[in-house]
């Protein structure tokens, strides 16, 4: 492999010739060999747009040639497309607060550009990492920024991917109304209900989360762009501060603004705190739908889609292997949360030396999220009932005479529920059509009494 040799202030490495990175990536590839995962693309990209935003701004103020800024856009725009994504190498764990991606994708983005200005790789002369493609921008500004955006759009493509999902649940509560079965509380057998509306719960933990997702966009819309190293601005012209951030608005059709106090947004870490406690709630209804699945699969009233085979000795056995992934994401999801919550209460006076880690678990939350949803919208839309199995609990179950104290009394029920096992029990429904009459049972049993907000009366004299 042929390489190239870059100098800075430590002194010189090689490079290999093919990558557009430059020194300061290639000591940091370095110094983090951690192999726990590399920098989310999505804040790659993110932060190309951030960058693409800056060179417009420069560009109108004059500070940045038509030329140079129009081959720094040109290479932005590539990155966000991502044509350059195998030359972002760096762990997503590393020191600085995130400077050494910041500076990835200077060097990126200057290689890039010079070469589009007819320049190699590693001269800088034609456009330089530093002196131009971060020109009035620092780590502290840019990396937040580009966080935020990329949050952003995850929490977009997650309130999609929640609303199908909620689409597949309420398709189900439908299909599922007419089908009566037991509930069940504490792993026991409790008041009657229909399958529809064991779906329809879902549905609606569903429904919050899609609305409390799409809400949380609110906080993080307000960005530190322009505030540079601790929120001041110090280095940046004034009329930049103010022009980036209609740029970076442009660019990424999301409704942000600047901080009224910059420093506080550049010291502070909270609104990615609350947001991925949003996060957490959802994943916290997605392990509970996922295993009332399991448990009602088990149990036979429905049928999940067949996978793929369940095991390596047994023949014929099939796991529920969906609903299973999707509790182990969530599980990480809530792993993430707390990650969150201590890289933000660790940073220290003027920045949050940890965005890094809080960067990697609160976007890899909003894509386990995101997949996890879609993948049990189209397995819920291939679970089947088994009316019969859901009959069948319903009529042997003792709990069903709940719903006929309100008309007969909870003495009379008493008096039934003895005579039942007095006659050796068995299918108690049929047993109550005979002693009540099969009209009166057939009403107070039917999926609308039963699904109805209250009881209403009937003419029914209490014995």
């Amino acid at each position: 492999m042929e390489h190239r040799t870059e100098k800075d202030s430590l002194g010189e490495l090689r490079i290999p010739s093919d990558k557009y990175w430059g020194i300061h990536t290639q000591r940091a590839v370095g110094n983090f060999p951690f192999i726990s995962g590399k920098v989310p693309l999505s804040l790659v990209h993110a932060m190309a747009m951030v960058k693409k935003a800056a060179a417009m701004a420069n560009r109108e103020l004059q500070d940045l040639s038509d030329e140079k800024a129009v081959a720094i856009i040109t290479a932005c725009e590539e990155i966000c497309e991502g044509q350059w994504d195998d030359h972002f190498p760096l762990s997503a764990l590393q020191g600085g607060a995130g400077t050494s991606t910041n500076m990835n994708l200077n060097e990126v983005i200057a290689n890039r550009a010079s070469e589009l200005l007819g320049g190699c790789r590693g001269e800088y002369r034609q456009v330089h990492p530093l002196d131009h493609v971060n020109l009035h921008q620092s780590t502290n500004d840019v990396y937040p920024t580009a966080l935020k955006c990329a949050a952003i759009a995850g929490i977009r493509s997650l309130a999609d991917a929640a609303a199908q999902l909620q689409g597949a649940l309420q398709r189900k509560e439908k299909e599922f109304a007419h089908i009566v079965k037991v509930g069940r509380t504490e792993w026991q057998e409790a008041v009657p209900m229909t399958l529809g509306g064991e779906f329809s719960a879902w549905a609606e933990a569903v429904a919050r989360d899609r609305w409390r997702t799409f809400k949380c966009e609110e906080r993080l819309r307000v960005v530190n762009m322009g505030g540079t190293a601790i929120g001041t601005g110090m280095g940046s012209p004034r009329d930049y501060i103010f022009l980036v951030i209609e740029r970076l608005r442009e660019v990424s059709g999301f409704g942000l603004s600047r901080g009224e106090n910059a420093m506080g947004e550049t010291a502070n870490a909270d609104a990615f705190v609350e947001v991925a406690g949003i996060l957490k709630a959802h994943a916290v209804n997605l392990i509970k739908l996922s295993g009332d699945l399991r448990v009602l699969n088990y149990l036979g009233e429905v049928k999940l889609p067949v996978c793929q085979a369940g095991s390596s000795i047994m023949p014929g056995k099939v796991n529920p292997v969906i609903a299973e992934a999707v509790i182990q994401s969530g599980l990480k999801v809530m792993a993430n949360d707390q990650l969150v919550s201590e890289a933000a209460s660790r940073g220290v006076l003027q920045i949050n030396e940890f965005l890094p880690l809080l960067s990697s678990a609160l976007l890899e939350s909003l894509e386990l999220l995101t997949a996890a949803d879609k993948m049990l919208a189209v397995h819920i839309d291939g679970v089947q009932a088994d009316e019969q199995r859901c009959r069948y609990f319903f009529d042997h179950s003792r709990m069903i005479v709940t719903a006929l104290v309100p008309h007969i009394g909870y003495g009379r029920s008493e008096e039934l529920l003895k005579e039942f096992d007095a006659a050796g029990g068995g299918d108690l429904r049929s047993f109550l059509e005979v002693k009540l009459g099969k009209d009166m049972v057939m009403d107070v049993f039917s999926p609308e009494k039963l699904m109805a907000p209250g009881y209403r009366r009937l003419n029914v004299k209490q014995g």
